[in-house]
């Protein structure tokens, strides 16, 4: 995992690599001061010797500004490699999940991505810091002040080295059980974004039927439940400051005991007064470093569940990607499906398309009807190869979908989903989606195809009107018909559209249709819908019913010969008779 996440350091390696060595360096500052004390109590004052005094104190002042320079230095270096890290971190994340396939997306919900680009990051860049700059200078200081204390007076350092251990040996413990603590918290702040998320993009329905109230109180349930875990790690955590505290007042205490007798009953020849006063002070130092050793493990404990998810995106291989020789231009929009079989977990048990067998030749209009859950969408997700077949094979153009580059099958083929999305931009912006070089005057084209034209005009900024995010700034029908236009300005060969004329009226639908016959003629045309109004003049229409194909005709041999799709067309035409 570490080998993994080491490599988004990259271009910060040299800060990377400066803020341990300034930190080593001010440690060795911090460590001379106490020595210089002992001298300037032991050779200056003790002594009445006023000029050793001032050199010894002139040292003094050299060391603490160099200690004071080298700890900026490491300060400044040790952001700068964090924030670095953390860049790289999250734009390697963000560029990963844009290589996963739709089962692999599938995977990770939208709202634990969002917490492992936000939160978890946060957490792996500072616990990124505190390596490079504490875990270096805590180690440090305590072996380098433990050698002092040792070398001052060896028995007195025997208070030291018997708590050592006892103190070691709690934080040990408190790490153990603090960890799968926090790995169950980061679970539950996916959830609290997966509310927050689903509350915002349903705001409109929220309040239509007055139910919020109970958003609020599933918020609070679920912002509960992590304060009540986080207050669980912190009374845990909190363990740890009394226990070094009280060590740290029991050694001053021991140490002063001892050291005294030491100092009155040998005359100061066993320890002197600076060298006691040197002693405290390193045994000071030695338990701020446990102190601070402590606060590392508490934050690495964290750290470590966030790196562990951040792991798992990184490590994730995307289950559809190119052969190492691939066909680059699709010959035409002929699509065959031949024995295919699809399930969204792999299991043959559970298949959502079975043995599906079927040609449609370039240029056909092409409707598809089923009832929901049918497998309608996940039919039509196979041939830009948004998933993988489980079992048979999908050809466009004569060529197993497989054996195509990705960007070039998908540059083919317009995918106008059920969930119409549009970004923030102008109109213009989000219809060159579809085409970024195009001109002006394309898409204006391809608008009036999708019969978006004349309400574009209608807005005042015209096709510069900005569109908020998830355009909610226009109506469902209008999104659907930016979306076809958006799709359409690729000029595919092949188009789908995914029940996306369901917020337009039938007229509407209807010239659009008509412009797909007229306009694009050799593009085949792939119609999911739900009326059989939308697609009763296509050449052929696909009735598909659990997964399998029920019938396959025109209008009129279907109405003969197709029991579910003649009890749809007379639900539809009753219904639209008892309107009339």
């Amino acid at each position: 995992m570490l080998k993994t996440l080491s490599k988004s350091i990259r271009e910060y390696k040299l800060p990377t690599l400066l803020t341990p060595l300034f930190v080593a360096l001010e440690v060795v500052m911090e460590v001379l001061i106490p020595l210089l004390m002992a001298k300037l109590i032991d050779d200056g004052v003790y002594l009445g010797e006023m000029n050793a005094a001032l050199k010894i104190g002139l040292e003094l002042v050299i060391a603490a500004i160099l200690s004071l320079a080298f700890g900026c230095l490491s300060g400044v270096y040790a952001s700068k490699a964090s924030s670095g890290f953390a860049k790289n971190l999250r734009k390697d994340l963000y560029y990963k999940v844009q290589d996963f396939s739709f089962s692999n997306i599938d995977k990770f919900s939208t709202a634990s991505l969002v917490t492992r680009l936000t939160t978890d990051v946060t957490n792996v860049q500072q616990a990124f810091q505190m390596i490079t700059r504490i875990t270096v200078r805590a180690p440090l200081m305590l072996v380098i002040s433990v050698i002092m204390a040792i070398n001052i007076n060896a028995k007195l350092s025997l208070v030291l080295l018997t708590l050592l251990p006892i103190i070691a040996i709690a934080l040990l413990l408190i790490f153990r059980y603090v960890h799968p603590i926090m790995e169950s918290i980061f679970k539950k702040y996916d959830n609290l974004n997966a509310v927050v998320e689903e509350n915002v993009q349903g705001i409109r329905v929220v309040k239509s039927f007055v139910t919020e109230e109970n958003e609020k109180k599933k918020f609070g349930n679920v912002s509960k439940d992590i304060y009540n875990s986080f207050c669980k790690v912190e009374k845990i955590m909190a363990l740890t400051s009394p226990i070094m505290q009280s060590a740290i007042y029991a050694c001053i205490i021991l140490i002063s005991w001892f050291g005294a007798k030491m100092i009155v009953n040998t005359n100061m020849t066993a320890l002197t007064t600076g060298e006691l006063m040197t002693f405290i002070t390193y045994s000071i130092q030695i338990l701020s470093s446990l102190m601070m050793i402590s606060m590392v493990v508490v934050m690495l404990t964290m750290a470590k569940a966030s790196a562990d998810r951040i792991y798992e995106v990184l490590v994730e291989k995307p289950n559809i990607t190119n052969k190492e020789k691939t066909i680059n231009t699709v010959k035409n929009g002929d699509i065959e499906f031949q024995n295919v079989s699809f399930s969204y977990v792999g299991d043959k048990e559970k298949e959502c398309l079975d043995n599906i067998n079927l040609k449609i030749n370039s240029g056909e209009t092409i409707g598809l009807i089923g009832g929901t859950g049918s497998g309608k969408s996940t039919l039509v997700n196979l041939i830009p190869r948004l998933y993988d077949v489980t079992e048979g094979a999908v050809k466009v153009g004569g060529v197993d979908v497989r054996d195509y580059d990705i960007k070039s099958l998908r540059d083919e083929v317009s995918n106008v989903l059920q969930k119409n999305v549009l970004f923030s931009g102008t109109i213009k912006e989000n219809i060159k989606w579809g085409d970024a070089n195009a001109t002006d005057e394309e898409v204006v084209r391809v608008c009036k195809l999708a019969q978006a034209d004349e309400f574009i005009k209608d807005f005042p900024d015209g096709y510069d009107t900005y569109i908020e995010q998830g355009g909610t700034n226009v109506s469902g029908g209008q999104k659907q018909r930016l979306c076809i236009a958006r799709a359409l300005l690729k000029k595919p060969k092949i188009l789908i559209l995914d029940d996306s004329t369901s917020a337009v009226d039938t007229k509407t639908d209807s010239l659009i249709r008509k412009a797909f016959r007229e306009e694009i003629p050799d593009t085949t045309k792939i119609i999911i819908a739900q009326r059989i109004s939308s697609v009763q003049d296509a050449d052929k229409i696909i009735v598909i019913d659990d997964g399998k194909i029920n019938g396959f005709g025109t209008h009129e041999e279907l109405l003969a010969t197709n029991n579910i799709y003649k009890e749809v067309y007379d639900s539809q035409m009753k219904g639209s008779d008892t309107n009339a």
